[in-house]
């Protein structure tokens, strides 16, 4: 069974994006925001600048949200599941949903290979700086929606635990395959802040609402003044 439970609410629920290359910087952020959140993301910029065994030297006990988002071919990519839950130990990763349902399906394998509690494998969607447009560019047609759905379904019938989503999905995907599936949802932003680079965003309040499990926060905490005080800001506009 996965290592990570479905949270409960509030704090457990908040995801914190840890997105920078210096370990300096990266493990003060940790330290400080381990006890606000549920678990702490690291992902490509900390990664290659790294490498795994620096991922528990920042992070420390804490719960890790891997977010490399392997997406090779099915052989390749069981390879480096198997390396991550050796180096790592983390309680969730991220696949492409695009790989297919075969490199779906040999993620999922390998993490279970590894004995024991194994990492929820995630499959990612469509990513939230992504537009229609966007995506008509690259041939997709109908809409980040319409993607996210067909998507969704050759990842969980190949074994993902779950998705990530931006906040747009997250009650499509409710009402198309119930609550088994875990949902985590980046592109949140508290009210009122600057969506960047993110294309569909929504507030800690309306993304919860909406049914996700776990929200995904960097910027908007890592970058405030007091991470701590934007962290439990974010938790307060959950609703309860």
């Amino acid at each position: 069974m996965p290592l990570i439970a479905r949270p409960q609410s509030g704090r457990q629920q908040l995801i914190v994006a840890v997105d920078t290359a210096d370990p300096a910087a990266a493990r003060q952020l940790c330290t400080r925001l381990a006890p606000e959140a549920g678990l702490l993301k690291l992902g490509l910029e900390f990664f290659v600048a790294n490498g795994p065994a620096a991922i528990r030297a920042v992070a420390g006990e804490a719960p890790v949200f891997l977010d490399l988002k392997f997406h090779d071919i099915p052989n390749t990519v069981a390879g480096a599941v198997r390396s991550a839950c050796a180096a790592v130990r983390p309680a969730m990763l991220t696949v492409h949903a695009s790989g297919g349902a075969p490199m779906i399906r040999a993620a999922r394998e390998a993490a279970e290979a590894a004995g024991g509690d194994r990492p929820a494998v995630l499959a990612v969607t469509v990513l939230t700086s992504l537009d229609a447009a966007t995506l008509s560019e690259t041939g997709v047609a109908g809409g980040p929606a319409q993607q996210v759905l067909r998507l969704a379904r050759i990842a969980l019938d190949a074994g993902a635990d779950g998705l990530v989503c931006s906040p747009h999905e997250v009650s499509r995907l409710r009402d198309a395959f119930g609550e088994a599936p875990m949902l985590v949802v980046p592109g949140v932003r508290p009210r009122g802040a600057a969506a960047g680079d993110q294309a569909r965003t929504a507030t800690p309040a309306e993304a919860i609402a909406a049914g996700a499990d776990w929200i995904v926060m960097g910027r908007p905490i890592t970058g405030h003044a007091d991470p701590v005080a934007a962290a439990r800001a974010a938790v307060a506009e959950m609703p309860r």
